[in-house]
């Protein structure tokens, strides 16, 4: 075995996974300067199977891809990741009697932090971190006496977050991420809350989606809107963002049926009502994590088009966006968006400007890119449908575990 391979191996799994060298070295039982010299190829000229099993069990990777450069297997469809996985499990776990009432101070910074590590398509560090915050979040709710409110209302917003993440990975997690988007809405109506009910009804929505039931979605959405629209427009911003994201999933699960004159019609109309809760709001802001705003209409045009097979327009669409009002958005977003134009130049037959934007997603998010299966799937048919692979898109389809 080459130490230096497998220490640089260590380091690139260390690294997608979101652990500092800390981070891994606590995880192991071992001193931070222990990983350093591990990393480096230090340690010594062979390293102990029993070490590279453990390294490979916090990795959460099979050993063999710490032993070979191979490229992962992509994404399988029917299987959840591990850190979904552990996402999951903690949604069934409790944490033990004796462990005293976590402070609301604590859990804000920690949703905080999980929420910029969504925005920034860090899912690794995400994976790791959410699980407990779930965990702190449900005990403050479960104790919580003069704070209730503000106790279950931090529950939901958790909760909400744990749903975005599981629907990132598709079929394999739509039901948990149904069964917490269910949770979500129902620690938000005992908050009494009408942001944080409005924002897990849009989760209960896209759970609906995902579970193939997109006139269920719709319907759902929909009713959230107007039962809670005065409530939200009297919140300012914040619930002006809540409202226009409601009528932007209505859109996307509209966007979900068979194409014809009165879906396509129907989903511009959801997408023009989100334009005018965004006029009202009048820029593009971040209340609530949402990146709601002009821009975030206009980029929800584009998809909805692209989900009904309408390259051309939208491509056509892409022309309201403004140069460089992308570079305000979250990393995210801006992969999310790239990522929809390469379903659309692939739609049009334009080949290339799909490969281009498929690397620039990779580029801005790698997560966001590499992880996901539907996402490893449209690399997939770019490559079938190129002739000849330049070597960008090449290395592209090799980090996502295809054949180049």
């Amino acid at each position: 075995m080459d130490a230096g391979r497998i220490g640089r191996r260590i380091a690139r799994w260390r690294e997608r996974r979101g652990f500092t060298q800390a981070d891994f070295g606590r995880l192991m039982g071992q001193a931070t300067r222990w990983v350093q010299d591990l990393e480096g190829g230090k340690r010594q000229r062979d390293p102990r199977l029993s070490v590279l099993v453990r390294a490979a069990r916090v990795l959460r990777v099979p050993l063999e891809q710490l032993l070979s450069d191979a490229p992962p297997p992509p994404p399988a469809d029917d299987v959840a990741p591990a850190e979904a996985g552990a996402v999951i499990d903690a949604l069934y776990r409790r944490a033990g009697d004796d462990v005293p009432p976590p402070q609301l101070a604590d859990i804000k910074r920690r949703l905080t932090y999980c929420c910029e590590a969504f925005q920034a398509s860090h899912y690794g560090a995400l994976g790791r971190d959410l699980p407990q915050l779930i965990a702190l979040a449900r005990a403050a709710a479960d104790s919580a006496e003069g704070e209730a409110a503000e106790a279950h209302v931090l529950l939901s917003r958790t909760l909400q977050l744990a749903a975005s993440f599981l629907h990132k990975y598709g079929r394999p997690t739509a039901i948990p991420a149904a069964v917490v988007a269910d949770r979500a809405l129902a620690a938000a109506e005992r908050s009494g809350d009408p942001v944080a009910i409005g924002a897990a009804a849009r989760r209960v929505a896209k759970s609906l989606t995902y579970q193939q039931l997109p006139l269920a979605a719709v319907e759902f959405a929909l009713d959230a809107a107007g039962r809670l629209a005065a409530d939200l427009k009297a919140c300012g911003p914040l619930g002006l963002s809540t409202l226009g994201m409601l009528y932007l999933n209505a859109a996307i699960a509209a966007s979900n049926v068979q194409r014809s004159p009165e879906a396509v019609r129907q989903a511009t109309e959801y997408v023009d009502q989100a334009a005018d809760v965004a006029a009202q709001q009048g820029a593009d802001l971040n209340e609530d994590w949402t990146m709601f705003g002009p821009t975030n209409v206009k980029m929800h045009r584009v998809d909805v088009l692209t989900r009904f097979e309408d390259g051309w327009s939208a491509l056509e669409a892409t022309a309201a966006l403004e140069p460089g009002v992308l570079a305000g958005l979250t990393y995210e977003r801006r992969a999310q968006h790239h990522i929809t134009l390469a379903r659309a130049q692939l739609v049009t037959r334009h080949k290339e400007e799909a490969a281009k934007a498929l690397q620039e997603a990779a580029r801005l998010a790698p997560e966001e890119v590499y992880g996901r299966p539907s996402t490893v799937s449209l690399v997939k048919d770019v490559m079938a449908a190129t002739a000849a692979p330049d070597s960008g898109l090449r290395a592209l389809a090799e980090r996502c575990g295809l054949p180049a």
